[in-house]
């Protein structure tokens, strides 16, 4: 999936990854997408949750061998 900005989050605990995805899609415009790159068991949880929260989209989710990629559009 194509990504207009990536975030690499890996090594970072919650909050961290949270708060450095607000900021990130903060700067994006309407309808660009947000990769993000976390090593957190919690984001998937975390990570539907602000997207709700926020009104903003999850377009697409990958995990890996201990990495979770989510593609998040900014809707809001």
């Amino acid at each position: 999936m194509k990504a207009d900005q990536v975030l690499d989050a890996k090594g970072m605990n919650c909050p961290l990854p949270i708060l450095k995805t607000k900021k990130a899609v903060e700067s994006l415009t309407k309808g660009q997408v947000l990769k993000v790159e976390t090593t957190d068991p919690g984001s998937k949880n975390d990570m539907n949750a602000w997207a709700k929260r926020t009104g903003n989209e999850i377009v697409g989710v990958e995990e890996g061998t201990g990495t979770f990629t989510f593609y998040i559009k900014k809707t809001a």
